[in-house]
């Protein structure tokens, strides 16, 4: 394969992803999932095989999201992400610190793997979930973008539902 044959290949998920951000919205979820990750069978699970280097797949889907002004997300890890050691996985603690790092100042929570993949799969009955499968083989470092509406915040959202039991429209 030529070099600009295999370098539109590998940026091919960008475009597709770019593509259903615009179809996406609250509810749905993007994952950025380690090599082991499940080829799950409901059909509002879509999985692409994404080459490239997998920080740099985390970081530009997330930036790809970001760029979105009808989105926002929340982001979740692993909670064994921060348990694995070096001797079982190497190169986990680099990895685990880079991505922390990049999640810094962002809507970012650690939840156990089990409960991720419970709000997940509950979402995934209705709404859509796009799996970006990448090359990545240490365990628990999948990324799970939860998206929520990037114009109307929650606080908002809550207060509006707080005066809809208290009052009535005119």
């Amino acid at each position: 394969m030529n070099k600009q044959k295999h370098e539109s290949v590998r940026h091919a998920w960008e475009s597709k992803l770019s593509a259903q951000l615009r179809l996406l919205g609250h509810r749905n979820w993007v994952v950025i999932a380690d090599a082991a990750y499940p080829y799950h069978s409901v059909a509002g699970i879509e999985t692409i095989v994404v080459e490239g280097e997998p920080l740099q797949v985390i970081r530009k889907a997330i930036a790809l999201v970001e760029s979105c002004s009808h989105l926002d997300a929340t982001i979740y890890t692993d909670r064994e992400l921060q348990f694995v050691e070096e001797k079982d996985a190497p190169g986990v603690t680099r990895l685990c610190q880079e991505i922390f790092e990049l999640l810094n100042g962002r809507q970012a929570r650690t939840l156990p793997h089990q409960e991720i993949i419970g709000r997940l799969d509950e979402c995934a009955r209705t709404f859509r979930v796009l799996v970006l499968k990448t090359v990545l083989t240490i365990p628990y470092t999948s990324v799970f973008l939860e998206l929520g509406c990037g114009y109307w915040p929650s606080d908002a959202e809550h207060r509006m539902r707080a005066a809809m039991r208290t009052r009535t429209c005119q």
